[in-house]
Formats: C-alpha cells, sequence, structure tokens
C-alpha cells in the first residue's frame, strides 16, 4: 500500500507531462503539414539512390 502512495503521484506527473508536451506541439505547428509528407514519399524530385547505379 506505501507503493501506491509513491507511484501514483508519479504516474500522474508523468501523464500531465505528456498533455504538455502534447499542447506544446499543438501550439508550435508540428501538425500543420499532415498530408506533406505523404506526397513526398511518393515524389521522385529527391531520389536517394547514388548516381550511376539502377
Amino acid at each position: 500500500m506505501s507503493q501506491l502512495v509513491i507511484l501514483i503521484p508519479i504516474s500522474l506527473l508523468l501523464g500531465l507531462m505528456g498533455l504538455l508536451a502534447f499542447f506544446w506541439a499543438l501550439r508550435s505547428n508540428q501538425f500543420d503539414d499532415a498530408m506533406g509528407n505523404s506526397r513526398r514519399i511518393l515524389s521522385d524530385d529527391h531520389d536517394d539512390r547514388p548516381a550511376g547505379r539502377d
């Protein structure tokens, strides 16, 4: 029972930290370009293969 006195506040603190990190990501526009990555992966503009090897 005495472990719960320590573990419950720690879990609440970690949950609050995760929630604050999520709201920080929202405010700093981390989720603005949701479709950009899905379009970029299909694009041939930037090919990572070395030149001369096909």
